[in-house]
């Protein structure tokens, strides 16, 4: 019990120095004092290298500096709330493309002009984050009105009618589904519907949708877990079909996991660290070079991504959630090695000590591929997020310890079991 409490201490403690670290890389480098917004085009010291603004990265970021100011102490201060606020702002009067229509835009130009727009739901899904997530820590209604009625348009957008995304149904097109929409509604349901009693259920029947939607891409007897399914949730032919993604498999293990926990389903919990942790793990990690290949082949063929054999920041980041939930709700001790195995692999490979933040990019062999901290893809997000929510299930997990009572020779137990991910 004392080793088990010393190496969760000594998690918690690392875990908590490199989320200050990586904040202060973000605060320092990528406000923009002039127009407003992040600049999340980073070199490796914090160098702007392109002042275009990608709407989903604005997002996140909103939403990660009210995430923290709202629950870590030490993380409530002005200039994290004023820079939220900022950002907020900028979203508010830049991220939609012709208002009062909902549909924003991909990217910006520094000043707030579209430059881009996807046909997909994702930039709309983190402005929604941000919102709410600003609402929660100020209390400014208008911020809520946003969120709630962004939410609706995806709703209906994903459910009803997809004309508004200006996505063609081409003839050809197989009527697939990725996982990462009904991941991102779930994810959404769970931000909205935290400590609000009346969101939680108005969106309590989107949540057990979309936590279906997901399971329906465990596939192959249940020995894979699928990127992309058909509508009807069955397996499509070629390489679209055979596509896997490990760290998305992970990403929705702790989405579906922390749903589970919510509703108090025992069965729904032992089949999601299951299929969608474990599963995903064991046939993703890389035993020549250690490390989550980016993409797979379910057949072991040849995947046609250029980057399949990288290793990539998020995917570590999303495993670590995953594993270190898994075993705060189990108490299973052969999650927490996963956990320790992951983390180890990502500090040592990912984080630079000279700089600050994280690598993004490696070889298969662990070789720094882009020295960049911040990119199109890449901003202040997957590495904060992934820290923090690590930093407070760890402490969660000792201050547990902590209440347990000295045990006899012999009888040492494992952390309580299904008390829940903090």
């Amino acid at each position: 019990m004392e080793k088990e409490r010393e190496t969760l201490q000594a998690w918690k403690e690392r875990v908590g120095q490199e989320l200050d670290r990586v904040v202060a890389f973000w605060m320092e480098h990528s406000q923009d004092q002039e127009y407003g917004g992040f600049f999340t085009c980073l070199g490796r010291d914090g160098q702007v290298y392109d002042d275009l603004k990608y709407v989903w990265l604005q997002g996140r970021q909103v939403w990660m500096y009210c995430y923290l100011y709202r629950k870590f102490e030490r993380f409530r201060h002005s200039e994290l709330l004023d820079s939220a606020k900022a950002g907020g702002e900028f979203l508010l009067r830049y991220a939609r493309v012709a208002p009062p229509g909902k549909k924003c835009a991909f990217v910006l130009t520094r000043d707030g002009r579209p430059v881009k727009v996807q046909r997909t739901i994702f930039s709309e899904c983190f402005y929604t984050m941000a919102m709410n997530e600003l609402w929660r820590v100020t209390g400014q209604a208008h911020y809520q009105i946003e969120a709630v009625e962004m939410m609706d348009q995806i709703i209906h957008w994903v459910r009803e009618d997809p004309s508004g995304l200006g996505r063609p149904q081409l003839p050809g097109a197989p009527a697939s589904e990725s996982m990462a929409v009904p991941m991102m509604l779930l994810n959404l349901v769970e931000q909205l519907g935290e400590s609000d009693e009346e969101l939680a259920g108005n969106y309590a029947e989107l949540g057990d949708w979309c936590a279906q939607r997901i399971l329906q891409h465990v596939q192959r007897d249940g020995q894979a877990v699928l990127e992309n399914v058909s509508e009807d949730g069955e397996e499509l032919p070629g390489c679209l079909g055979r596509h896997q993604n490990p760290g998305h498999a992970l990403e929705a293990g702790w989405f579906l996991l922390r749903h589970a926990i919510r509703k108090g389903d025992p069965d729904l919990r032992a089949h999601v660290v299951d299929k969608f942790l474990l599963l995903p793990f064991h046939s993703g990690w890389d035993p020549d070079h250690g490390g989550l290949f980016y993409f797979q082949d379910v057949d072991g063929l040849c995947p046609t991504q250029l980057e399949w054999a990288m290793k990539l920041w998020w995917p570590h980041s999303e495993a670590m959630i995953a594993f270190l939930m898994g075993y705060s709700d189990s108490g299973d001790p052969a999650l927490l090695h996963l956990f320790y195995q992951v983390a180890e692999y990502t500090f040592h490979q990912f984080r630079d000590p000279e700089y600050g933040e994280w690598f993004g990019y490696l070889s298969r062999d662990g070789r720094v591929v882009l020295t960049i901290k911040g990119g199109p893809f890449k901003g202040c997000f997957h590495v904060p997020r992934c820290l923090a929510m690590c930093e407070e299930m760890l402490g969660a997990l000792l201050s547990r310890l902590a209440r347990v009572p000295a045990p006899s020779a012999g009888s040492l137990p494992a952390v309580p079991a299904h008390q829940g991910a903090e």
